[in-house]
């Protein structure tokens, strides 16, 4: 109804704009404003029920909560693809996370053993045994209700998930730093969001490359399998995803991961500026001193990529170290900064960007860092 009165009165408008006081034009915009919102909306009911059709069934029994990232695969040949590329076993147990409604469980329980699922949304786990129990299948189904970052995993061969964009990074640091490193997995199939996926798989020398990179290529090997339209969701994302492949490495360098960590976090605090210029920053020196004269503590295993470091930001002050840290020996805090830049030019590093280096040259440096006594966990 209120469409047709807009319609009328954008006539009138087009016909007749010296007659509308200022006051008409302002009601007459925020309609407008309106109006656009609204079939915003309708483009993503139209792409909804596009989706659906020919789709995988969706009852609509309850309203999804695109705010929790709750969006279905519902595109068959898609959902196949994901099966197949998992390159299941049938002595598999695969360990699915964010099974929803069970759209992609089904296919799995088909070529594995057995599907353990942790979905957070009881309707979900509702809707996916009431699925699985209609086919006969429930007996090779073990379903955990709870949040996957704070489940303890089981032992599983393969993992499969479509998880909700937010929780893509501490999930990976889980399964490959936390407990899903213990169960000694043969591989990981995920289904991110696109550009966190191609920052995923960046390699050093590109512009993308990133410490969630370098943190994840030093345990394990990232390949890129197929691009997933948004289209193929209901409902619709705002956003395309990519499906990745996540296989753990069997030849791990021996290194501490809590100081691999560390330092990969503190190289990366600025990943487009040197080496020289983030180990000049005051703060963050007066820390590395403060931790490589104190006992280690162990460190949060996390491979999240972080904000630029909160310090001196882009100052390159040369004053003394101890300004903002008058607690620290003067003698002893000069030593330990020149020790660090005289370490980044013995190896030609000072003027070369995190993102530039390979996990090899980071290695390299840290473990010189180690010998003389600098410590980052």
């Amino acid at each position: 109804m209120w469409r047709r009165a807009l319609r009328r009165r954008l006539h009138f408008a087009a016909c007749f704009p010296p007659l509308l006081p200022l006051q008409s034009h302002l009601h007459l915009n925020f309609r407008t404003k309106a109006a656009r919102l609204c079939l915003d909306d309708d483009d993503d009911d139209r792409c909804d029920r596009r989706t659906a059709r020919g789709g995988e069934p969706w009852d609509r029994s309850f309203r999804l909560d695109k705010g929790r990232g709750q969006h279905l695969l519902t595109n068959p040949r898609v959902l196949d693809s994901i099966a197949r590329l998992a390159c299941l076993r049938l002595s598999d147990t695969v360990l699915e996370i964010g099974p929803g409604t069970g759209n992609l469980t089904v296919r799995l329980l088909q070529s594995a053993r057995r599907v353990v699922a942790v979905e957070i949304d009881p309707r979900m786990v509702e809707s996916l045994l009431s699925r699985v129990s209609g086919l006969g299948l429930d007996d090779r189904l073990t379903v955990i209700t709870g949040d996957a970052l704070r489940t303890e995993f089981p032992e599983f061969d393969i993992c499969v998930a479509n998880i909700p964009y937010g929780i893509s990074s501490p999930l990976i640091a889980k399964l490959l730093y936390g407990s899903g490193r213990q169960s000694g997995f043969r591989s990981a199939v995920l289904l991110l969001q696109k550009e966190f996926a191609k920052r995923l798989v960046a390699t050093p020398g590109d512009s993308e490359f990133n410490r969630l990179a370098a943190n994840v290529r030093l345990v394990a090997t990232v390949e890129m399998l197929m691009n997933v339209s948004k289209k193929d969701f209901v409902p619709c994302p705002k956003v395309d995803s990519a499906l990745v492949r996540i296989q753990p490495r069997n030849d791990v360098p021996e290194v501490d991961l809590g100081e691999w960590l560390g330092f990969t976090r503190t190289c990366f605090t600025k990943k487009n500026k040197t080496l020289g210029a983030i180990f000049k920053q005051k703060k963050m020196i007066a820390e590395l001193y403060k931790k490589s004269k104190s006992e280690t503590k162990p460190s949060k295993l996390l491979v999240h990529e972080e904000e630029d470091y909160d310090g001196d930001g882009d100052s390159h002050d040369e004053n003394d170290v101890t300004d903002d840290f008058p607690e620290l020996d003067v003698s002893e805090a000069v030593q330990f900064k020149e020790k660090i830049n005289g370490i980044l030019k013995s190896v030609g590093y000072e003027g070369k960007r995190p993102s530039k280096l390979s996990n090899a040259d980071f290695l390299h440096l840290l473990q010189l860092f180690n010998q003389e006594g600098i410590l980052f966990r």
